[in-house]
Parts: structure tokens; C-alpha cells; sequence
């Protein structure tokens, strides 16, 4: 593993810096490889390449301390690049590579599955309404004849008056067409006079279509 690492120091003291170790600046060189070195063995390769704060604060506190008797102060260290063997970092691409299909499939899964739920409940919601709209016409049909009783109850018709309705009624059945007309006892008397004139109109009808 390649790791680019860059220490900011300040001499304090310049005898101990002159005389405390040989070539000081080697000596931070060397020492900073070697504590990387041990920081980095410590973790796992992911820990490595995501803790950069942790092993900056790490770095620093233990160069700054080994860095003290040679009249050093170590202010600052960061990582700047790590970078992992080209076998590892093929790995890595392609394990990112299957977490990103694996992550659009998920989500296109969900949203066929959204988009199905949304199909049926529209579906539902229609089925719901078209019922409710035939229960509220068969409602309003049954309301308006029970109101057309209770009016013709109110009204305390006649005879007469119901026998009037019920010849309505069989004029719209025969419709000018019917020549026999099957009705209720009670009002032959009136609706014989409505056949008798159905069966006169068409007598006259096939007579003239004889003739021409």
C-alpha cells in the first residue's frame, strides 16, 4: 500500500535540534514510516481507507511526543492519498460495482411494486365507486316509487282515478301495435274500450293495405 503523508513541524529548541539526533530530518522520515506503518497494520483495509481523521490524530501525538527530545514539535500530520495494490483495487471496483446493481435493482423492484399497488388500489377505488353509484340509483329508484305511492295514498284517489292511471299504463304497453290486450278483470269495462279501438285502427290498416 502506497501512502502519501505529509508532517508539519516547528523546531523549539535549536540545540536539542542541532545535537539531539543525528539529521533530524531523516530521523522524522523515518519515524513517521514507521508509526504509519504500525497505525495502518492495525486496521482493516476499509477502516484504513476511511479513517483519515483518526490516523492524522494518531500520527501526530505519537511523532510529537518520540519528536520532543530533539527539540521538535510536531503541529499537524495528513494523510494526503492511500492507495492499495492494483489486485485490491480491482476488487474494490468491482465490489462497488455489484453494490451499485444491487441497489438499482432494489429500487426498480420497489417501484414495480409501487407502481402495481397503485394499479390496484385504482382499480379497487373504481370497482367501489361504480358500486356505490348502482346502490345509490337502485335507492333513489325504490324512493321515488315509494314516494309516488305514498302521494296517490295522500291524495286519496278514486276508483276512477286509479282506473285512469292503469289505462295510461296500457296505452304505453300496446304502444299503437298490439291488436289483444290481456288485462285485469276489474277494469275491462274502461280498457275494453282502449282494445276495441286498437283492433278497429288495425282492421283498417290491413284493409287498405289489401286494396292497394
Amino acid at each position: 500500500m502506497s501512502i502519501d503523508t505529509v508532517v508539519y513541524y516547528q523546531i523549539t529548541d535549536p540545540k536539542l535540534f542541532a545535537y539531539g539526533v543525528s539529521n533530524p530530518i531523516i530521523a522524522i522520515e523515518n519515524l513517521t514510516a514507521t508509526t504509519l506503518r504500525n497505525i495502518i497494520g492495525q486496521l482493516e483495509l476499509d477502516e484504513s481507507l476511511s479513517s483519515r481523521d483518526l490516523i492524522n490524530t494518531q500520527m501526530r501525538s505519537i511523532l510529537d511526543e518520540a519528536t520532543d527530545p530533539w527539540g521538535i514539535r510536531v503541529n499537524r500530520v495528513e494523510v494526503k492519498n492511500i492507495e492499495p495494490p492494483s489486485d485490491i483495487q480491482e476488487a474494490m471496483e468491482k465490489q462497488m460495482r455489484a453494490e451499485r446493481e444491487r441497489r438499482e435493482s432494489i429500487l426498480r423492484a420497489e417501484g414495480t411494486k409501487r407502481a402495481t399497488i397503485l394499479v390496484a388500489e385504482g382499480e379497487k377505488e373504481s370497482t367501489i365507486r361504480k358500486a356505490e353509484g348502482e346502490a345509490e340509483a337502485i335507492i333513489k329508484v325504490k324512493k321515488a316509487t315509494a314516494e309516488g305511492i305514498e302521494m296517490i295514498k295522500n291524495a286519496k284517489a278514486d276508483k276512477t282515478v286509479i282506473a285512469l292511471r292503469s289505462l295510461e299504463t296500457l296505452a304505453q304497453v300496446a304502444n299503437g301495435k298490439a291488436t289483444k290486450l290481456i288485462i285485469p278483470s276489474d277494469i275491462q269495462n274502461i280498457a275494453g274500450l282502449v282494445s276495441s279501438l286498437t283492433a278497429v285502427n288495425d282492421f283498417t290498416k290491413n284493409d287498405k293495405e289489401s286494396k292497394e
